[in-house]
């Protein structure tokens, strides 16, 4: 079973996709998904300071073994205290324990582990969705092993008396990081016997968590898990340490070869077509899920990796806006439409974030100044007009960076919100205004003051930020949030706004010049020239022309970097290069200025492309060679450095079958739902059958209850169908299985 996972927080981070163990099913691979979504609600009764302060500023981190994944806020001054957080995550590796440490913080010395709890993968499942209270374990270096060691010892058939030499090999793997790093492991073999006892110690191994060491005289082979060793100390009383209450709940999904998929697949990528979209597949999934989260993840990464999610986001919100009667609670509620695209923002905008507000969030975090304006909370000495002046920098600068950043909000973004502009129009064509305000309240309420205030749930800071930082960030993002409800704000703030709207909604110019480009074929007599044409940067498009038209246009998604060329190519100064999916387009700009004004202007643009290149040829491919490395090849590999390198955290991964198996398992489970939903539309009286009361279907939404019909019945055939070959790989798995296996 393959076991490739990535790790998300639900309030999201990538990892590298490890193979952990494979399966067979029909001569294709079966592969396993482990993800886990717990909540870390509260502790009680913490052991207290000695001292006449009795309280504790404690904190939670959540742990594969020993890998720390993530931690919760600081609690200050408290012995019971109240985390509430959630955490989605999937699993990227193989794992003994999910463990939990309460950390006593501390600000001059290490943070002091006061407890934790592990709970063992194949124990799981006996808590999955309960609430369950578990009593802190004592932490020291023994209740710390884990890992694995492979013995292999060879017996010689003939024994004499001096004894026989075979070879025994050692391997250990799984070993734990201590702080993030690897250890330096060794290992010790005893051999006890009646005439005498042997002692052997390995090297020590520097920072690797897997070795292979020899020794000899060895005996038996065999496997096992690696155990807290035996030395007689006293462990601390458990009850004494306090409790945590913890909800887990532990999933693993088997997704099948890809054809298997086929029909639910289609099923789901016709819905943004569907007439109603309450009809279709897509819909109907987020109407019989309970939390419609669940529903949210994987369709939502299922239609971006189809290039769908335009079109549905659009059809789910032209929805929504029939039933809102007031221009001021537009885009305001937590339906199917608004999760669907705040999970999209989440996911593609997660550059966007990066590039605009990362720099300053490093600042406000790592040299805080107060910004305390509540009364309540001003203590004795502090300056109330020094605090407005902090913090009305700090909202000036986001506010700036922001505004500003419009040339970097990602193409798919920029298409919803174009979107989002013509229905919000359509529905309310008296309101001039309502365009720009249904765009403001995703852009400002929903993604700009939510990253503001929760930084590190969208990976821009490492941890939560201490109390102080987070008041600060808080009254920042609220701050922010008035830009989106358009509150009491000034002519400027209001002028900068509506502009920044503008670019991102409408393929606005940014840049518009009179270059000179090299000809990309060849003209008459061989030999490639240069030629004077109209450059336009868009946010959307680089096209040039030679009247009104373009002649020819490269899409912004396609361009791969943007890079100065060598004076020496063509012996012109001001040149640089747009790499794209075809041969290079070599501009010259008419002076250093405007050269440069445009590489940037095209860096920024695209800077959130994927596959961007991390190496270039600095200057041409001329007479059979490239001048700059002198390679003969016209398609070799870049010599040197692009001078932005490659965001390495934009690409977007996305496995279309496992989110498709994801789906399939939440119908599955959710099937009663699909029934009473399938008796609700024949219940209806134009349809089929006597009508009932309304209640009795009255939690969903059902528009044309004939399409809706037709599409429960193939949802429920398919879903049937595929529960066969699930069915029969777990039969399969679990007859093969044997105890000590691997």
């Amino acid at each position: 079973m393959f076991n490739r996972s990535r790790l998300k927080k639900k309030k999201k981070k990538d990892f590298v996709q490890n193979i952990i163990d494979s399966g067979e099913y029909g001569g294709s691979r079966v592969l396993l998904w482990g993800r886990v979504l717990q909540m870390v609600s509260e502790a009680k009764n913490l052991v207290p300071y000695s001292g006449p302060n009795k309280m504790r500023d404690c904190f939670c981190t959540i742990n594969l073994d020993q890998e720390e994944v993530f931690r919760t806020q600081v609690v200050e001054k408290s012995l019971s205290p109240f985390f509430g957080e959630e955490f989605y995550f999937e699993i990227p590796r193989t794992f003994q324990c999910l463990s939990f440490y309460i950390y006593d913080k501390s600000v001059l010395q290490r943070d002091l582990r006061i407890g934790k709890v592990a709970i063992k993968k194949e124990d799981l499942c006996k808590y999955t969705s309960k609430e369950t209270w578990f009593l802190l374990q004592p932490v020291d270096s023994n209740s710390e092993v884990q890992g694995k060691v492979h013995l292999e010892l060879k017996l010689n058939e003939l024994i004499t008396d001096n004894g026989s030499v075979c070879q025994q090999l050692v391997e250990c793997h799984g070993l734990p990081l201590v702080n993030g790093q690897n250890c330096d492991p060794y290992a010790t073999v005893s051999l006890m016997g009646p005439s005498r006892n042997d002692q052997k110690k390995t090297k020590v191994k520097k920072k690797t968590i897997t070795f292979n060491i020899v020794f000899y005289n060895c005996l038996v082979v065999f496997r096992y898990l690696l155990q807290p060793r035996e030395n007689g100390n006293k462990s601390s009383k458990t009850d004494d340490l306090g409790s945590l209450r913890l909800n887990v709940c532990y999933t693993e999904d088997y997704v099948l070869p890809s054809e298997y998929y086929a029909s639910l697949r289609n099923l789901l990528l016709k819905s943004p077509d569907v007439q109603p979209v309450s009809a279709s597949a897509a819909y109907i999934l987020g109407e019989v899920c309970r939390d419609k989260y669940d529903a949210v993840l994987p369709l939502v990464r299922l239609l971006l990796h189809h290039q769908k999610i335009v079109p549905f986001v659009t059809a789910v919100a032209e929805l929504d806006l029939k039933d809102t009667q007031e221009v001021n609670t537009i885009f305001r509620g937590n339906t199917l439409a608004t999760r669907c695209l705040d999970e999209m923002m989440k996911i593609v905008g997660k550059h966007y974030l990066k590039v605009t507000l990362k720099p300053v969030l490093d600042e406000i975090c790592e040299s805080p100044k107060p910004c305390e304006i509540d009364p309540i909370k001003l203590k004795e000495g502090d300056n109330v007009e020094v605090h407005k002046e902090n913090l009305r920098y700090y909202v000036d600068k986001v506010f700036s960076t922001i505004v500003q950043s419009s040339i970097s909000c990602p193409t798919l973004m920029c298409d919803v919100f174009y979107s989002l502009r013509h229905l919000a129009a359509k529905r309310f064509p008296n309101d001039p205004h309502v365009q720009y305000s249904a765009v403001s309240s995703f852009v400002f309420l929903r993604f700009f003051a939510v990253a503001v205030v929760s930084p590190h749930t969208f990976h821009l800071r490492p941890h939560h930020p201490d109390a102080q930082t987070s008041r600060t960030l808080t009254l920042i993002s609220k701050t922010i949030q008035t830009l989106g409800s358009w509150g009491s704000l000034s002519k400027s703030k209001l002028v900068s706004i509506l502009t920044f709207l503008r670019l991102c909604i409408y393929n606005v110019i940014s840049l518009y010049s009179e270059m000179y480009k090299r000809a990309q074929g060849r003209t008459r007599i061989g030999k490639k020239n240069f030629k004077k044409r109209w450059f336009c940067l868009t946010s959307r498009e680089l096209t040039y022309h030679k009247q009104r038209e373009p002649i020819y246009n490269i899409p912004i998604k396609n361009i791969l970097t943007v890079e100065k060329l060598e004076e020496s190519a063509f012996n012109r100064k001001n040149m640089f290069q747009v790499i794209y999916g075809e041969k290079p387009l070599y501009i010259q700009a008419n002076n250093c200025v405007e050269a440069s004004e445009w590489i940037e202007a095209l860096c920024r643009v695209s800077r959130c492309n994927q596959k961007r290149l991390s190496v270039y040829h600095p200057s041409a491919f001329l007479n059979g060679n490239w001048l700059c490395c002198k390679a003969t090849t016209e398609n070799t590999k870049g010599c040197t450095p692009c001078t932005a390198g490659v965001p390495a955290d934009i690409q977007i991964e996305i496995d279309g079958d496992r989110e498709t198996e994801r789906i399939y398992s939440l119908f599955a489970i959710n099937m009663p739902k699909l029934q009473k939903m399938e008796e609700a539309c024949g219940s209806i009286a134009v349809y089929q059958g006597p009508q009932k009361e309304l209640d009795d279907y009255s939690n969903f939404t059902i528009e044309d209850s004939v399409a809706t019909f037709q599409t429960l019945q193939q949802i429920i055939a398919i879903v049937e169908k595929l529960n066969e070959p699930h069915e029969k790989y777990r039969k399969k798995r679990s007859s093969s299985a044997k105890y000590g296996s691997e």
